[in-house]
């Protein structure tokens, strides 16, 4: 998933609208327009409880996701259920598909996450980012970059190879090629337990940040949401203590890592059924 959201989701997204559950019996052409002109065709949205399980709705019309499949959530996911519904309810006179990273985040995990050869697929990409990882690349120069990754980013490489016993090699040259096979193996395995929704988080924070030692930490609730965007933000961050801040690109960079990177912190969180 590239900065943002990937194309396929994005793609998706145009029909998101015209996924929401319909009777067969009943026309199309609400849905239709919808598609066509990306416009909010709803009255209210709404959160209503299915058996185990937390629906949205629209115009009490469950929303479903690219996929198809009725989005669902467990009775758990109540505070990425309830800000799903915000989302939707926020949404004005024409559709805002980059406004709904938490309803594209849970389709996400519903689509994909629990079929296993899209698994080790998502798995193998993920483990790529090892071999560019940011926080793998140090450089000397200039000072402040220098002590902002002494404090982001070397307490996650410690923590990383204390707690997984993996060798992480950095380095200062562009040259570095990858990290070791054993390496990608133990983190494989760490992958091979995480359930539909920490997969989802963790390919959202590892496109987010590029690098999957921040999005695991993430994950594993090593880290905050903002302590993760400061940590993809370094060489940004020393930029700015040097140069001044860019109107228009730093600004709206800094929202929308929080914004992506706060998607996958909220779908983790699980809040116990009374």
């Amino acid at each position: 998933m590239p900065r943002i959201l990937t194309q396929q989701v994005l793609s998706s997204f145009r029909r998101l609208a015209s996924n929401v559950s319909l009777d067969v019996s009943q026309p199309a052409t609400q849905t239709n327009r919808a598609e066509t002109t990306l416009k909010r065709f709803w009255k209210t949205v709404d959160l209503q409880e299915r058996g185990d399980a937390l629906a949205i709705t629209l115009d009490s019309r469950p929303l479903k996701t690219p996929g198809g499949k009725p989005l669902l959530l467990p009775r758990s996911k109540r505070l990425a259920a309830t800000l799903i519904v915000s989302e939707w309810e926020n949404q004005r006179n024409v559709l805002q598909s980059h406004a709904l990273p938490m309803t594209s985040l849970a389709a996400r995990a519903i689509d994909t996450m629990n079929k296993a050869a899209a698994r080790v697929d998502v798995r193998n990409s993920l483990l790529k980012y090892l071999d560019t990882d940011t926080i793998c690349f140090h450089q000397n120069y200039p000072e402040p970059l220098v002590r902002l990754q002494n404090e982001h980013w070397n307490p996650l490489l410690k923590w990383a190879r204390d707690d997984f016993d993996v060798e992480l090699v950095t380095s200062d040259s562009v040259l570095f090629s990858t990290q070791p096979e054993a390496t990608k193996k133990k983190l494989d395995k760490v992958l091979q337990s995480f359930d539909m929704w920490q997969m989802a988080a963790m390919e959202r924070a590892t496109y987010t940040t590029k690098s999957f030692i921040i999005a695991l930490a993430l994950v594993n609730g090593r880290i905050t949401t903002e302590q993760a965007a400061r940590a993809s933000q370094v060489e940004v961050a020393s930029q700015i203590e040097r140069w001044g801040e860019v109107e228009d690109s730093h600004d709206v960079d800094y929202h929308d890592v929080r914004r992506h990177i706060g998607s996958a912190a909220c779908l983790l969180a699980s809040i116990p059924d009374r």
